[in-house]
């Protein structure tokens, strides 16, 4: 199986289950700016326990592999677990959405679009994006993430909602790290 035939398989299962979501991270911010391979697809979810169980029952263990301990776990602490497909290697890591004011705003603001062969799925916008880009640097200071943010910036131009950026950056704490991302476009 192949990443996106993966995707695929998983957007199915979230919109059967009518799990909120929105595929996030490298794999998005490749659509909307320079493309670059990533191994995993990241994926923002709304479920309490409940739903989180029900969801990962319906990849069948033998050939995926998931924990329902690291399941619970992720929504009781808001982070993250993932379900990896045996034969393929195809990772999803599934990340609890944040109950933060902007946890919900980029939530709210996801949109259906095109992100792979025949593939259309619920995103982050890309202004979303390319703020948790700036968190994730924040956290690491990997350049991949402030490369995928001009990346973004350079290709969808005039489409950015710069002043969004500027707002959240300054609540976010990111607004030295997007003053930077400005400076390198110059």
């Amino acid at each position: 199986m192949n990443q996106i035939d993966f995707l695929k398989a998983v957007i199915g299962i979230l919109e059967d289950q009518s799990v909120a979501y929105m595929v996030v991270g490298s794999f998005v911010s490749s659509r909307f700016g320079e493309a670059r391979f990533t191994n995993d697809v990241d994926i923002v979810i709304d479920v309490n326990e409940a739903q989180v169980l029900s969801l990962c029952r319906a990849f069948p263990v033998g050939e995926f592999y998931w924990s329902q301990q690291a399941a619970l776990e992720a929504v009781r602490t808001r982070r993250q677990f993932n379900i990896i497909h045996n034969t393929s290697g195809n990772k999803v890591d599934f990340m609890i959405a944040k109950q933060t004011p902007w946890g919900r705003m980029e939530l709210s603001r996801r949109s259906r679009r095109s992100i792979g062969d025949e593939c259309i799925a619920f995103t982050a916008s890309p202004e979303d994006v390319i703020l948790a880009k700036m968190s994730f640097y924040q956290e690491g200071e990997s350049d991949k993430h402030l490369r995928d943010i001009t990346g973004i910036l350079r290709i969808t131009g005039g489409n950015v909602d710069r002043d969004y950026i500027q707002d959240w950056a300054q609540r976010l704490g990111l607004i030295e790290i997007w003053q930077m991302i400005l400076e390198r476009l110059k």
